[in-house]
């Protein structure tokens, strides 16, 4: 009797216990084992969820460390994570077809801290028109920076609601769209704070004498950045150009027109830009004359502009004397050559890096820039006839600062390479390419011998050469959100990463990019743009 009574009482309080356990809603861990009547229980006890003690600050700082796709993850535990995680997202990038609109209330109820916003449709697919956009502005009113790429059906008239609502945006970035002047006057007049505007295939633009100005409105005292690519009427941003009186970085490529008129009007206006890009454009010497008055010039590229000589490079060399990034793509026109290259070495010792594609130095220029530009730590040259063993052991003895040396379809031989063994004390990669002399056992032996050289050897197939700096890039990845269950299915998003992996792979693209000369651009413009030194 006594027995059964204390067995029955053991298996209420057991059972009590159970009953009380899962009526918590607390995690809990089996421990010690205890035995009543040679049988097996476990009791279960509770242990703190620390996680939801977490402060929802706390919570979203350590979501902004992770990628994409683990953020996604996350949002779909529980319901405070995902509010956390929409409220704590700053960057989004959606697929802008037509369907978008129904919805963008509750996308961007939930995404209600977005201040950098990507919108893209696919060129084959119909785009989000002016309601949509409109109504992203609604919701968007802290948007910084905004990117629009082959939304057509966009107008004159959605650009101007929207620049009207998002006033404190600061980069815009539009491509193959189909508004024209009206559209981007309107953002020019309303965004007065914007900083950087990129524009590409702008569809909408007037071409010839009736094209309206665009420019330059209450922006052009803030804009620090202007590029514009593929226009068949660039030269109708020259009022805005002109107007921008802070203007440091101007980039051109591909746009139509004689520039030569224009750069003289904007050089003796702008006089302050440090960084000019001009790529495919109808240039000569006297637009390159008219470029040397900006004193203040660090950075300039002069790519695949047959027009340009040696007579406008020793121009800006003899007043530019700040120049510390000099990129030429000659395009085998032979029209800039050893005359240029020994005014750059005479007048800018602050030279930091130098490529020279489709150009033929000889040892005397490269001897006088080696001697004379003690700071030199960045060197490519690619298909140039004149660059032998000779030049290449000049290098070697003379460029004490180098730290990268690219060669590229070059008469070089396993002679003028050995030279490095020795020379450029501070060399620490090497990258040849489609130089036929140049043997593997070769670059062994220079490994061997410069343990901390990374060698880089390809003698592969031909392959297109393009210097292009603006073809160039990381095709960003589209993400897709699954929907959140009782909640209305969401379309396509790709939000960006806050990695660094990006431009990690983009600062290092010189050396791992399939195409040697595009990489040699987007590779050095992109790792040392933004430093002096």
């Amino acid at each position: 009797m006594g027995q059964t009574t204390s067995t029955a009482l053991i298996t209420s309080r057991r059972d009590s216990n159970l009953s009380s356990q899962r009526s918590k809603s607390k995690f809990t861990v089996p421990i010690i084992p205890m035995q009543v009547e040679e049988q097996t229980e476990y009791v279960l006890v509770e242990a703190p969820d620390y996680i939801s003690d977490l402060p929802d600050e706390c919570l979203a700082c350590i979501f902004q460390s992770l990628s994409s796709g683990d953020r996604k993850s996350c949002s779909l535990v529980c319901r405070r994570w995902l509010r956390i995680e929409g409220q704590s997202r700053h960057r989004l990038s959606l697929n802008a077809q037509s369907d978008l609109l129904p919805f963008v209330t509750s996308l961007f109820s939930r995404f209600d801290a977005v201040t950098k916003l990507a919108l893209k449709c696919d060129r084959r697919s119909v785009s989000i028109g002016d309601e949509a956009l409109v109504a992203i502005s609604i919701r968007c009113r802290n948007l910084t920076r905004l990117k629009l790429r082959a939304c057509r059906e966009i107008t004159d008239a959605g650009m101007a609601a929207f620049a009207k609502n998002c006033k404190a945006l600061k980069k815009f970035s539009c491509g193959s769209c189909a508004f024209g002047a009206k559209g981007m006057n309107a953002m020019l007049d309303n965004c007065a704070s914007l900083e950087d505007l990129s524009v590409k295939r702008l569809r909408g633009i007037t071409d010839g004498a009736t094209a309206e100005p665009i420019g330059p409105g209450l922006a052009a005292a803030s804009l620090k950045t202007i590029c514009l690519k593929e226009l068949y009427n660039g030269q109708c941003f020259g009022p805005l150009i002109i107007g921008s009186k802070n203007l440091k970085t101007l980039k051109l490529f591909r746009c139509s027109g004689d520039w030569d008129k224009l750069l003289q009007v904007i050089a003796d206006r702008v006089t302050g830009m440090v960084e000019i890009h001009l790529e495919r454009l109808q240039v000569s010497d006297t637009g390159l004359v008219a470029i040397s008055n900006c004193l203040n010039l660090e950075i300039l590229h002069l790519v695949k502009t047959p027009e340009c000589t040696d007579i406008g490079l020793v121009s800006i060399a003899e007043r530019c004397r700040l120049l510390r990034k000099l990129h030429i793509d000659g395009w085998k026109a032979h029209r800039i050559g050893d005359d240029g290259l020994m005014a750059v070495a005479k007048y800018c010792l602050n030279l930091q890096e130098l490529v020279l594609i489709g150009v033929n130095p000889t040892q005397i220029s490269l001897e006088l820039l080696a001697s004379n530009c003690q700071n030199l730590e960045r060197l490519a040259l690619c298909g140039s006839d004149t660059v032998g063993d000779v030049e290449i052991s000049c290098i070697a003895a003379k460029c004490v600062a180098l730290k990268k040396l690219c060669i590229k379809s070059c008469p070089v031989s396993d002679h003028g390479l050995e030279a490095l063994a020795n020379g450029c004390p501070n060399l620490v990669k090497v990258k040849v390419k489609k130089c036929r002399a140049v043997t593997y056992e070769c670059a062994d032996l220079l490994r061997m011998k410069r343990g901390s050289l990374a060698v880089n050897l390809d003698s592969g197939e031909p392959e297109h050469q393009d210097a292009s700096a603006s073809d160039g890039g990381v095709q960003e990845n589209v993400d897709e959100f699954h929907p959140v269950p009782n909640q209305m299915p969401l379309p396509s998003i790709a939000p960006s990463s806050t990695g660094r992996s990006t431009s990690f792979k983009s600062r290092f693209g010189l050396w791992s990019g399939k195409s040697f000369a595009a990489c040699t651009f987007r590779g050095w413009s992109s790792g040392n743009s933004s430093s002096r030194g």
